[in-house]
């Protein structure tokens, strides 16, 4: 087993590129990665990894080993993660990466129930509006959408999602209700920019008939979260475009007012993100499963989940 984890060490430090984003992945120090690294080379007789005070890089031998053991190791991998399967208990820790505002709102929900059946599992959920990558940050799942699709990861769509226009009573008191995106031209609002790229969102509205308009208004603030764009022009603010699992409970309870009810953006799918191996540990292959499963009643284009 001791020779399992200096190989463990070695590919997980191949892939990230370097001894501390492995460490982190592994749960290991640093110095522990680098260590088990070695003892892997002094017991095989080769060099695998030229290091430097900035860079780790595969020597050509180490090249060679990787594309040899890589196949072996990940059935390996697999195989004894699958023991818990097998005995009918996932068991573990199970990282998970998702964002502030849907997390909870859509997913905390879900928790209970998925801890019930699977009392071995423990969850270690982060939430973050921003992308993540799930190789070098080791994570074991993400949910959400815009995930950059890094080679050993795969994603499946769980629903297409919504952005909305809406505004607060107050704000729209004494205004005449817009009948076409044009119409948002005079109006102050809330823009957003993206946590991963820093940009300002511009949105294309499309009409129930086909029709496709810009949707622009005066921007009074700039926020790179939903949940709290919604709060904002819950407050009087402005007009606002959020999806639509973030506007329904602003809507279901009055705070907020859909405007332009026959167009909507498109903001992409809603997908669960994990790794591409064949077997997946049992943990997260039941956690896939169950989410997937919760997820077929979901409405992206309004937020709504049917009774399960």
């Amino acid at each position: 087993m001791e020779q399992l984890n200096h190989l463990d060490s070695f590919m997980a430090s191949a892939e990230t590129g370097s001894f501390s984003a492995a460490a982190r992945r592994l749960g290991l120090t640093p110095a522990a990665v680098s260590k088990n690294v070695a003892r892997l080379e002094a017991g095989i007789g080769v060099r695998l990894f030229q290091r430097s005070t900035r860079s780790l890089t595969l020597t050509e031998g180490g090249e060679r080993f990787l594309r040899q053991v890589s196949g072996p190791f990940s059935a390996l991998q697999g195989a004894l993660s699958n023991v818990a399967r097998d005995a009918g208990s996932p068991a573990g820790v199970l990282k998970v990466s998702m964002a502030v505002g849907f997390g909870r709102s859509h997913l905390v929900p879900l928790l209970p129930e998925f801890l019930a059946r699977y009392p071995d599992v423990v969850a270690d959920w982060h939430f973050d509006n921003r992308p993540v990558d799930l190789v070098t940050q080791g994570f074991d799942v993400a949910i959400g959408g815009g995930i950059e699709l890094a080679p050993g990861v795969v994603a499946r769509e769980l629903a297409r999602m919504a952005v909305v226009v809406v505004a607060s009573p107050g704000y729209m008191a004494g205004r005449t209700h817009p009948g076409h995106p044009a119409d948002l031209v005079p109006m102050s609002g809330i823009a957003r920019r993206s946590a991963g790229s820093g940009r300002v969102r511009s949105w294309t509205l499309r009409h129930a008939s086909g029709e496709e308009a810009l949707a622009q208004y005066q921007a009074v603030a700039t926020f790179d979260d939903p949940d709290a764009m919604a709060e904002a022009a819950a407050l009087g603010l402005g007009v606002a475009m959020i999806p639509a699992a973030h506007a329904r409970p602003y809507l279901a309870s009055g705070r907020l007012l859909r405007l332009l009810p026959e167009w909507q953006a498109e903001a992409g799918p809603l997908s669960i993100y994990y790794s591409s191996k064949k077997l997946l540990p049992a943990k997260t292959r039941v956690f896939i499963d169950f989410i997937v499963d919760a997820f077929r009643t979901f409405d992206g284009r309004t937020g709504i989940s049917a009774p399960r």
